[in-house]
């Protein structure tokens, strides 16, 4: 299986051999894109399409972000900034989700 890092080469070398836009110049179009992408992710299931297109609208997303990402600091290890990222959620308290909205209904001096 590959990892952030690998597909992260794969995608640059995507970029490359197709000719896409491959400068600094163009993050904000990758980030333009992953959030049509994702866009098109939710439609799709909303419809109710074939579950394999939309997930892969959803890897088209990831291609994007990547791509961002190796424009914005190449030397960034993903999978080490995956994993530190994983950490600090995984030892935050609730901020989100059913029981977050639940005690935010009840109000702040309730438990």
């Amino acid at each position: 299986m590959p990892t952030l890092q690998d597909a992260k080469k794969k995608v640059q070398d995507l970029v490359v051999a197709k000719g896409f836009g491959n400068t600094p110049e163009e993050i904000p179009n990758k980030l333009l894109f992953a959030f049509i992408e994702l866009g098109e992710a939710g439609d799709s299931w909303k419809k109710g399409k074939p579950t394999e297109e939309t997930i892969e609208e959803l890897i088209d997303v990831i291609f994007y972000v990547l791509d961002a990402s190796r424009l914005i600091a190449p030397e960034a290890d993903l999978d080490a900034v995956f994993e530190r990222k994983w950490a600090k959620n995984m030892n935050r308290g609730y901020q989100y989700g059913e029981g977050f909205r639940s005690k935010a209904q009840r109000g702040p001096n309730s438990s």
